[in-house]
C-alpha cells in the first residue's frame, strides 16, 4: 500500500507536542489590528491545545 501523505494545509495550521497534544493558533490574529483593542490582541497571543473532539481527525490528516 502507498504511503499516506500529510495534508499540507493542516501541517501549516497545527503542530504536535512531544507528548502528543495537538496545538493550534487562535483565530483573528492576522490583520486589521486597528479595529481591535489591545486587550483583545493580548488575549489572542500564543497557542492553545486543540479541542478533544477534533484531535482524532487532525492527527489523521497529519499522518500520525
Amino acid at each position: 500500500m502507498p504511503k499516506m501523505k500529510t495534508h499540507s494545509g493542516t501541517a501549516k495550521r497545527f503542530r504536535l507536542t512531544g507528548s502528543g497534544k495537538v496545538m493550534r493558533l487562535r483565530a483573528n490574529r492576522q490583520h486589521k489590528f486597528e479595529h481591535k483593542s489591545s486587550r483583545v490582541t493580548r488575549r489572542l497571543y500564543g497557542e492553545v491545545v486543540l479541542a478533544k473532539s477534533d484531535v482524532r481527525e487532525i492527527k489523521r490528516l497529519l499522518g500520525k
